[in-house]
């Protein structure tokens, strides 16, 4: 069972023609969908055959429901989903190149407090995007189940998230807190492997760097690989592919780092292929 702590929000995507038109119209397609790091990669998770549970919260509004039933229907376990406030919402702006630039309103995502045990339970891997360590009453329900899950000896990876979360946040002050943590995991991308100068293993953990189309990078004790990544045409929306990865890698059944990297590429492909 692999446990994921954060977020489960509306994301409203919005493709864009070419550049914004400031003061004026621009040509878009706009596409609902549900979006939310942690829901995210439990909903990969299951879709990849794997049990999945979702730890969060989502408001007592409608849009709630429809999320919760959603990535129900998807497989994911949710019955300690904790519901009251409103549902939050992410802007996701697509360019013409695929890239994605978020504007977030996380809402009652971040008022998740009162974890309890039994959440843990049958749990054997804890995921948790940074973005659930950031602000409090979330950052302290996600730091006491990382506690719990080392006492149960439950293993924990952590995805960086975000160049934006790590410059407010302080890249030393993340180092630190990565180290106070001790995941045996931990993602990020080239952007933010570079804000936070990674050249090695963060915390002793295995450090997992992606770099879009070029080979990703793993970091294990004193060695490093690199893997290549399988080229793929025509993308057109990269919203999800790091979160996608990281649930092909928590749930590959291989035993090498290199393999669960191969089967994090190819979650992240299906996914992007898929749209």
């Amino acid at each position: 069972m692999l446990a994921a702590v954060g977020d489960l929000v509306d994301d409203i995507v919005v493709h864009l023609a070419g550049p914004v038109n400031e003061a004026s119209d621009t040509n878009s397609k706009i596409v609902r969908r549900r979006g939310g790091s942690a829901a995210n990669v439990a909903e990969m998770a299951a879709v990849l055959g794997h049990p999945a549970r979702f730890l969060g919260q989502v408001g007592s509004d409608t849009i709630g429901s429809v999320l919760v039933d959603e990535l129900a229907s998807a497989g994911v376990e949710v019955g300690c989903v904790r519901r009251d406030g409103r549902s939050g919402t992410i802007i996701v702006l697509v360019d013409e190149h695929g890239e994605r630039t978020m504007l977030t309103d996380r809402a009652a995502c971040i008022q998740l407090l009162g974890p309890e045990w039994v959440w843990l339970d049958g749990v054997s891997m804890l995921h948790v995007p940074f973005y659930s360590l950031t602000h409090r009453p979330l950052a302290d329900t996600a730091t006491t189940l990382i506690g719990w899950a080392h006492k149960l000896e439950i293993r924990v990876s952590i995805d960086v998230s975000s160049v934006a979360l790590i410059e407010g946040f302080g890249a030393t002050r993340m180092i630190e807190t990565l180290e106070a943590l001790r995941p045996s995991i931990v993602f990020a991308n080239r952007d933010e492997a570079a804000a936070l100068d990674i050249s090695g293993p963060i915390a002793g953990a295995v450090t997992v760097v992606k770099h879009g189309r070029d080979p990703v990078v793993a970091y294990a004790g004193d060695d490093w690989i690199e893997i290549p990544v399988r080229p793929i045409e025509h993308v057109t929306d990269t919203t999800g592919a790091g979160d996608a990865f990281a649930a092909g890698y928590l749930t590959s059944s291989e035993a090498t780092v290199r393999a669960a990297v191969e089967a994090g590429c190819r979650a992240a492909a299906s996914l992007i292929t898929s749209r």
